[in-house]
């Protein structure tokens, strides 16, 4: 079985590599972290333009129908360039949700232009920073109108729609499409570690909702798209901490101290070695997530768990270290080590946190094992 991807997915991924050194290096970042953009629109059409964000989209839908495994080479370069654009919430999650529950009608309305980048999709589920397992949801839906609120959400500030999880009089959790221009929706800026990808909380006072697959279904739905975007998400974390692990070398190469290369030295070598076994090993269980991802395999599930896992660990471990590696340096806000445990900490939460998926993947051998 091969986990390597393709000549074509290869030069597609040089290709993105190239555009996104050129228009999206670190200062593009800060742009965006520091100042008042809710996100990069340059980058975001010149994405879309590019035929990105319709990368796994069929054509019948106005995608460019390349693929998930595609995607995934495509979601490792917009890692490593920290790509401060809505780019996971629109695509991995949104537009998912609609290839996996929507009715034809729903795929025809909105897939189009979410595929050319016109629309921005999120999906609105936490409400608030308690883990929702065990938990009933706050916000409620009657009749074709939500009511409650969601914190935080990721792009929610700019996003025109929503997917967005609900209980009902028949079912705990329902996923529902919400247009978020209405005015019976408010809309609030939150802030959070990493600024360049923006959150919002989102009040719902009786907005229209259209249900998104059965309303008996919005459970296993949840599940299932969570798993798919977590081999994405898991690419972006193994094209971070690469990026950081190459810092983190260069400057150990580069930084004298007592007239020799701080690299050379035994406490330096060994932190840097074992970063690069975390960074190996998620990029190991990403390709296999690639893998199970386009082939919708039965793996899915537990290909998921462990990507997500080791692709956390990863760049939690390989952005703490380069700023370690980088000293008084790495601890200024004029370096750039910052800008990757930023978004190394907002990636290992953006579906759920380290322990719930740590469960999962325990209870995935422990199911696989007894069968």
């Amino acid at each position: 079985m091969n986990f390597d991807f393709s000549d074509d997915e290869k030069r597609l991924k040089e290709e993105a590599h190239g555009f996104l050194n050129d228009r999206c290096p670190p200062k593009a970042v800060r742009r965006v972290l520091e100042g008042e953009l809710p996100f990069d629109r340059d980058l975001w059409r010149g994405v879309a333009e590019l035929g990105w964000t319709g990368a796994a989209i069929p054509e019948a839908y106005g995608g460019v129908g390349l693929g998930h495994v595609g995607l995934c080479a495509l979601a490792e370069e917009l890692g490593a360039a920290l790509a401060p654009i809505p780019f996971a919430s629109s695509i991995y999650l949104a537009a998912e949700a609609l290839l996996l529950a929507g009715t034809e009608a729903q795929k025809s309305r909105w897939l189009p232009k979410l595929a050319t980048g016109q629309l921005i999709g999120t999906i609105a589920v936490a409400e608030g920073a308690e883990a929702r397992s065990g938990k009933p949801l706050a916000t409620s839906a009657e009749g074709g109108r939500l009511s409650g609120t969601k914190l935080p959400v990721a792009d929610g500030a700019y996003a025109d729609i929503a997917i967005v999880a609900a209980r009902t009089a028949k079912s705990p959790l329902a996923l529902y499409v919400v247009e978020l221009n209405q005015p019976e929706i408010d809309r609030a800026p939150v802030k959070t570690i990493d600024p360049s990808r923006g959150h919002a909380r989102l009040t719902f006072r009786g907005a229209k909702a259209e249900p998104l697959g059965s309303e008996a279904d919005g459970e296993a739905i949840l599940k299932r798209l969570y798993d798919r975007a977590a081999i994405l998400v898991g690419f972006e974390q193994v094209g971070g901490a690469s990026v950081a692990l190459d810092m983190a070398c260069n400057y150990a190469r580069e930084r004298y101290a007592f007239g020799r290369p701080i690299g050379s030295q035994q406490a330096v070598k060994h932190k840097l070695a074992d970063v690069y076994c975390a960074v190996e090993l998620a990029r190991s269980n990403a390709y296999w997530g690639a893998w199970a991802l386009g082939a919708d395999a039965p793996e899915l599930p537990l290909a998921a768990a462990t990507a997500r896992v080791a692709g956390s660990r990863a760049f939690y471990v390989a952005s703490k270290e380069n700023i370690q590696v980088h000293g008084g340096m790495g601890f200024t806000w004029e370096g750039d080590c910052h800008l990757y445990y930023r978004r190394a900490k907002h990636l290992a939460l953006m579906l759920g946190a380290a322990p719930e998926w740590k469960e999962k993947l325990v209870n995935e051998i422990e199911r696989r094992n007894a069968a």
